[in-house]
Parts: structure tokens; sequence; C-alpha cells
């Protein structure tokens, strides 16, 4: 699967002022990181704001990514939750023309144990017709995907990959140790990425790549010492990126870039005055 070697970008999606979907702004983001040298694109993930799009919007949104996209780069699609019944049924409502692969969240709030992750995967990837990229967060999900879990699940000829974002690197190593040739340790963290490559990770899912493609192809691409210096360049403002939850801080700086505007859906607020400000002191040049 070098096709989702390198970086993926998790997409934002830009809004107006009055909430409504900016396609123009989703088409600028596009173009953006496409010619700054991502090497896919990842619809509708957490940085998308999927949790406040309805059904509609989030097929819209898919379309629009289809159209501008124009088959340049390749195409993962966010596709998961915590009930298996509702993935199974969205999956068999879903017009997979011109995806590659699902990325699919364990399940969160319901904190099933490791067996009942394992079934709920299984199930997901026996009924999709594309393959299935592994996505654990636990400090969004509440529960972590064991490392004994992932290589289980690495068994299952239609699961190709996992998004680590635990941040654990033992858990990382235990799982580049021993995972099946071909799987994908992908980073969910974007400073982490060039380690993530010393231990045979093939790349990043990366929320900074929306702004920074550019960085992200020297990190993902450039030899091991090129990787590090450019991941220095992101030390000070990557963490801001989370500071008042992702994607808002990411959606300040977009804004500042002139690529889109910054407008969130509630529960989530625009960046406060204090973050815009220490923002735009570390910018990378």
């Amino acid at each position: 699967m070098l096709k989702f070697h390198g970086t993926g970008v998790a997409l934002i999606t830009p809004f107006h002022d009055d909430l409504t979907i900016d396609f123009v702004g989703l088409k600028n983001v596009i173009d953006h990181v496409i010619n700054g040298g991502v090497d896919y694109l990842v619809v509708q993930g957490t940085t998308g704001e999927s949790a406040t799009l309805t059904k509609d919007e989030k097929k819209q949104v898919l379309k629009a990514s289809l159209e501008y996209n124009a088959g340049r780069v390749p195409i993962v699609y966010g596709l998961g939750g915590n009930s298996t019944q509702a993935v199974w049924d969205e999956i068999k409502n879903t017009d997979f023309t011109g995806i590659d692969a699902i990325l699919s969240v364990s399940p969160y709030y319901n904190k099933p144990t490791q067996a009942g992750i394992i079934a709920h995967y299984r199930t997901i990837a026996d009924s999709s017709p594309v393959p299935v990229i592994l996505y654990n967060v636990p400090g969004r999900t509440m529960s972590n995907v064991t490392y004994q879990t992932t290589l289980e699940l690495a068994k299952h000829p239609n699961i190709i990959g996992m998004k680590e974002a635990s941040s654990d690197m033992s858990q990382c190593m235990r799982i580049a140790a021993k995972m099946p040739e071909g799987f994908l340790l992908i980073s969910g963290d974007d400073i982490l990425t060039p380690s993530m490559r010393v231990l045979g990770g093939q790349g990043v899912i990366s929320v900074l790549a929306n702004a920074y493609p550019e960085i992200f192809k020297i990190i993902c691409h450039g030899d091991l010492e090129a990787s590090k210096i450019a991941a220095f360049k992101l030390l000070d403002i990557n963490p801001m990126m989370y500071e008042e939850s992702n994607p808002v801080g990411l959606k300040f700086l977009m804004s500042e870039l002139g690529i889109c505007g910054d407008a969130v859906r509630l529960p989530l607020l625009k960046a406060s005055d204090s973050l815009k400000e220490r923002i735009r002191k570390n910018m990378v040049k």
C-alpha cells in the first residue's frame, strides 16, 4: 500500500461566517496541500469537524473533495463511530467510487473491552469494500487499542494499517516489532513523525499539513536529519493547535495564511485573542 506512505492530511472543513460549508475554501485547501506535496487526503476525520456535520453535509464534502482532487492523490474517508451497527449501515449506504480506504476511529464513550474492539473492527473490515485503516486516539475515545489488539487485527486481510495517536512510543515499538510485512504504522502525532519513521512507520496523518504541506514533505520523505530539523520548526506552534481543541487553532492559522476562514461550529469557539496573538508570533516563515 505504497499509496499511503508519506503525508496524509486530515482536511479541515471550511465554513462561512453563517456556518454553512465554504466549498470555495475547501477547494483552496485541497489545492494548497496537493501543490505542497502531500501524498493523500483524509476527508471527514476529527479535524474536519465530522462530529458536527450532518450525514448529508458529509456526503456533500466527500463529493466536492473527490471533484476538486480530480484523481491527483488517493483519498481516505473517515467512517467510524461507537455503534458497530450504525457504522455497518453507513458503509452499506456509501458510494465508494473514488475512495481508496477508510479511516475508522476506535469506538468512543462506551469504553469497550479489547475483545469488543476486535469484534467491532472485524465487522467493519468484513463489510467494507475498501481497505480499513484503524485509528487509536485514547485522548478522545477514552480507551486504548493495545498493541496486542492492533497485531491481532493486522491479521485481517482488509485491515492495512493503524493511525497511532496514543503518543506511547513503547506501544508503537511493540507494534513495529511484530507487525506483518506491508502493514502501515502511521503517526497520529505530527511532531513524533520522525521518531515513528525510525521505528518503521510509513508517515503521518497530519493536522498541521493543512497549513504547511511543504514541511511535511521533508518530514516524511527527506533523510532523517532533514526530517528532524523540519519537525523542530513546528515545536512551538504545534501545541497551540490543540490548546482550545482541534481545529480551532489550525483554522485561525489557515485564515492568517489567506487560505480560508476561521469559523468553527459549536460547541467549539473561534480562537481566543490570546491564542491568536501567540499563533501569529509562532507562525513558521
